[in-house]
């Protein structure tokens, strides 16, 4: 299971990173982007690479990076 939460982490990390727009994006856009890998992440961590975990954890990560951006943005 540590192989399943390595690639899932491996993979959102590459995702992240291959945003050609970065600096495009607003700052919500961004805690969006970022929160949602580290949730997803963290998901997967905590559910030994469950599917409901890592999505789970992405959607709650994508929440508050959105939220944290916005405060951000003010």
């Amino acid at each position: 299971m540590k192989g399943n939460t390595l690639f899932i982490g491996l993979m959102l990390g590459c995702a992240v990173s291959a945003c050609s727009t970065w600096e495009g994006m607003s700052e919500r856009e961004k805690g969006a982007a970022i929160g949602a890998g580290v949730g997803g992440v963290a998901g997967a961590a905590a559910t030994d690479g469950g599917i409901l975990g890592t999505v789970g954890g992405a959607a709650i990560g994508g929440v508050v990076g959105h939220e944290v951006g916005k405060r951000q943005e003010d």
